[in-house]
């Protein structure tokens, strides 16, 4: 073989290498999702209250983009303001499949669009209430005993033979068991009802490094319940997942509901979760939240508060706004009250 056949050979060697390192750094995933800022959605593009009313400024749904991280995302993520790294079990167990993930994130969307409803319907004096049916289970611990017993998708309907109608009875009744005793659960699961016996087991060391509290093994559960309201909402938010967006839409729905526009005009953006009693909760993401609002030109930011504590989700979005440089003013808020007391005093644009 010729000196110039073997530069040619060794350098094809060189280039095969390079690109099988090319593709194992794009192919190969990291214990890690990256975050970047989604988008700024106009809510009244999705929500239509029956006989509602037409407003000019905008209430806005803010959201995150996410995938999991190759090399290339995590080194980008490391040093970009915009990006943010996530360790994969806090986004989700390792047994949950990206099917399970989908379905439980859809299902605390749903479930959020309905407490929104709740709450703005009850501080317009409109009607609307729930009829529960029982407890989802959205995601099971892994190595703890539900696992291989309960699926996602299974409704509990009673705790050793006491009817369950609501996530916050289910705890209640658990919370009577100690580590090492079996409860039996009447589950349905494909229109079928069967009994599914579990040992109330410690939980894993990374959910609580004591080790002294135990449950059945299940995360997240979601009740099953029908709105009755009057008048009706439509909502549509396809494939948008989670909770987070629960404060806007009860402000969305509350604005419908008057003729009076309680956004003066202004284009306000926000994220944060909201229970029945209108009080509002952390959520994920609220930097990237921040930088999308920005960038879609909302005048107002509303941000969890979390009854002032150093690191609220308020306190972070604060030092966003500030390190971008953008106008937008960023609101401390703790309770849907809060939101129309703000809006209440603004002067119109």
């Amino acid at each position: 073989m010729t000196e110039g056949k073997q530069r040619m050979n060794r350098s094809t060697i060189r280039w095969v290498i390079f690109f099988i390192i090319l593709l194992g750094i794009n192919f190969y995933e990291l214990p890690y999702y990256f975050t970047i800022p989604g988008d700024a959605k106009v809510l009244s593009e999705v929500i239509e209250v029956e006989g509602g009313h037409e407003y000019d400024g905008t209430f806005m749904l803010t959201t995150v983009r996410m995938g999991q991280a190759n090399v290339v995302n995590y080194v980008w993520a490391m040093f970009s303001e915009e990006r943010e790294l996530i360790p994969e079990r806090q986004i989700r167990p390792p047994e949950e499949t990206d099917e399970q993930y989908q379905h439980r994130q859809l299902m605390m969307m749903a479930s959020s669009q309905d407490v929104a409803v709740i709450v703005a319907y009850q501080h317009a004096d409109k009607t609307a209430f729930f009829e529960n049916h029982g407890v989802y289970v959205t995601s099971v611990i892994p190595d703890m005993d539900a696992e291989g017993k309960l699926q996602t998708g299974d409704k509990i309907i009673a705790v050793d033979g006491e009817e369950v109608l609501e996530s916050s009875k289910l705890l209640e009744l658990l919370a009577q068991y100690t580590i090492g005793d079996h409860v039996t659960l009447t589950i349905e699961r494909n229109e079928e009802v069967q009994d599914v016996t579990v040992e109330i087991m410690p939980f894993p060391s990374d959910l609580d490094p004591t080790g002294e509290n135990g449950g059945i093994g299940i995360a997240n559960p979601v009740t099953d319940r029908e709105l009755m309201m009057d008048p009706t909402v439509t909502i549509d938010t396809s494939n948008i997942g989670g909770p987070s967006a629960g404060l806007m839409f009860a402000l969305e729905i509350y604005n419908q509901l008057f003729e009076e526009d309680i956004t003066k005009g202004y284009d306000i953006a926000g994220t944060g979760s909201i229970n029945e009693e209108g009080r509002v909760g952390r959520i994920g993401g609220v930097k990237q939240k921040v930088i999308a609002s920005h960038h879609a030109g909302a005048d107002y930011f509303f941000a969890p508060n979390e009854g002032g504590e150093t690191e609220s989700n308020y306190q972070v979005a604060k030092e966003t706004a500030e390190s971008i440089g953008t106008n937008m003013v960023v609101v401390p808020i703790d309770t849907f009250e809060d939101a129309i007391k703000f809006l209440e005093q603004l002067e119109p644009k």
